[in-house]
């Protein structure tokens, strides 16, 4: 007798019947809700920083995810496709806006704000010390409030400084010990000990307006001195002009105030300059001679890794396709151990044996190598270890494309009276670059941008002869990186991102003549 077939729903079948039906309704809108209280919130942030545009399509964004997840089985393919789309938005397309929009900006240290933010900032650093100094004691009110109990030190006139403005009070409210130290009126409180230590930060941004303009600063935590503007701005004219010389600032079209003399105010605002960040690449010789040294040596270093790397990954591929070869697997093991291993941890290995003091490395060499403070023995080292790290990759695509080789052309070849070096180059070779050639520009365009391999090993380092930020090992790419976040002299934002469009261009070009190349090899089969 047959037993009838009766179906027994698994764990998984149970657990996705919980997102069908009445509770994959609930559960949905849990998550929506959840995901609109938090964008709602974002969309409130942005509308107060006055993002306007980021805040709106924000909204639409959400709108759309509402519209298409609320629709009962309609939209399906939407919902599998929306997430994706806004993610790739999110993470590739704006940052690549984001970065053709900075290359053509002003953007960079001291240019950063707006010119609103500019100007404001300006008039507040700037200030004139006045002649009157005093002598001091913090305090505090009843409310808590910071209270400065001033005695002018000239005149022996006593005031009280709060944040609202200065208060002319009786000098015999106030005295003066022996030690000089001021003693608060009734109705404030001194502080002393950690108290006063613990308010250094306080204490130093504290101001106290005056009538007419300027305000008193502290000076440490027992005197003060009144200061007037440095600066004053002319809205009509759009001059910032210096109160003490009457010298007046102008704005240049460049994102900063300049005097007639060339003087430039430190605080500038980001503005757009056209091409001139691309021009500067081969106008500007400071920025020229470090762009086409690091240029030369990125080509040199990518190209130098893939051709070793590769061919140590065909020989040891070649060596390991051997019938008769004995312990293959424990070899092959071992040769794709340095793929197994993180790349960053390996480099920071790396970094401490080729260290020259303690190194291993140099331990064990009869004589001392400075594999990373010369010039050329880092560029060594560099291409040393990235071939290190890329040679398993060879050999396993190496031993993949081996595999695919027809027995019967080689045996053919051998026939015709072919040696082993003749069936490599005429035959095996040939076609292994059919199938290698593409994965050969992959890493070639890969190494191009390889700026672990040489941030984590050398920092770019040693530094170059001329001083400039490009040190003697850095690529492109890390040279873009201290460009952006690590000049000594500034940040340049813009220079950065212009040079980051060079790079795409050139890694493009590279790798489409490549491309074209190896559709000329396909044929040749």
């Amino acid at each position: 007798m047959t037993t009838p077939f009766r179906y027994r729903p698994s764990w998984l079948a149970w657990l996705l019947s919980l997102f069908s039906g009445t509770g994959g309704l609930i559960v949905k809108i849990v998550l929506l809700s959840l995901l609109n209280a938090m964008v709602g919130w974002a969309i409130i942030v942005l509308f107060t920083q006055d993002r306007i545009a980021w805040a709106i399509g924000t909204l639409v964004v959400l709108a759309i995810f509402d519209f298409v997840y609320l629709r009962p089985n309609k939209l399906l393919p939407a919902k599998f496709i929306l997430p994706g789309s806004v993610l790739l938005i999110a993470y590739l397309i704006v940052p690549i806006f984001f970065t053709i929009n900075t290359a053509f900006q002003k953007y960079s240290t001291g240019h950063v704000l707006s010119k609103e933010e500019a100007i404001t900032t300006n008039l507040e650093q700037n200030v004139v010390q006045g002649e009157k100094f005093f002598l001091m004691t913090p305090s505090r009110d009843e409310s808590g409030a910071l209270v400065l109990v001033l005695v002018d030190d000239t005149t022996g006139q006593t005031y009280l400084g709060r944040a609202s403005g200065l208060e002319e009070i009786d000098p015999a409210s106030v005295e003066v010990d022996e030690f000089g130290d001021v003693i608060p009126p009734a109705g404030l409180t001194a502080l002393v000990g950690d108290e006063l230590f613990g308010a250094d930060a306080e204490l130093a941004a504290f101001e106290v307006p005056l009538t007419g303009g300027g305000v008193i600063k502290t000076e440490g935590i027992s005197g003060a001195y009144d200061s007037a503007p440095g600066l004053e701005y002319d809205s009509a004219r759009d001059v910032l002009i210096a109160t003490d010389t009457g010298v007046e600032y102008a704005d240049n079209g460049r994102g900063s105030f300049v005097s007639a003399d060339g003087d430039e105010l430190v605080v500038g605002w980001r503005e757009y300059i056209g091409f001139e960040n691309f021009t500067a690449v081969i106008t500007n010789p400071l920025v020229r001679a470090p762009f086409l040294r690091a240029f030369v040596w990125t080509i040199v270093f990518a190209a130098s890794t893939v051709l070793i790397s590769f061919a140590i990954g065909l020989f040891l591929a070649k060596l390991l396709d051997k019938p008769k070869f004995r312990f293959k697997r424990l070899y092959r093991s071992l040769l794709i151990v340095p793929y197994a291993v993180p790349g960053f941890l390996s480099l920071l290995v790396f970094k401490g044996l080729l260290n020259d003091d303690y190194g291993l490395i140099n331990k064990l060499l009869p004589f001392d190598v400075p594999w990373l403070f010369d010039p050329w023995w880092a560029r060594a080292s560099v291409i040393l270890v990235s071939v290190w790290l890329t040679t398993p990759y060879f050999l396993l695509v190496c031993m993949g494309a081996l595999q695919a080789i027809p027995g019967e052309l080689v045996e053919a070849a051998r026939v015709d009276g072919a040696g082993r070096w003749q069936v490599f180059r005429k035959v095996t070779l040939p076609l292994l670059l059919v199938v290698v050639t593409p994965l050969i520009i992959a890493s070639f365009a890969y190494n191009f941008n390889n700026f672990n391999n040489v941030f984590l090993l050398t920092g770019g380092g040693p530094t170059s002869s001329d001083q400039s930020v490009a040190g003697a090992t850095d690529i492109l790419i890390s040279y873009t990186y201290k460009l952006a976040f690590e000049a000594g002299k500034g940040q340049d934002y813009g220079l950065a991102s212009a040079i980051s469009i060079y790079i795409f261009f050139i890694v493009a070009a590279m790798s489409a003549s490549g491309f074209l190349r190896s559709k000329a090899l396909e044929n040749m089969k």
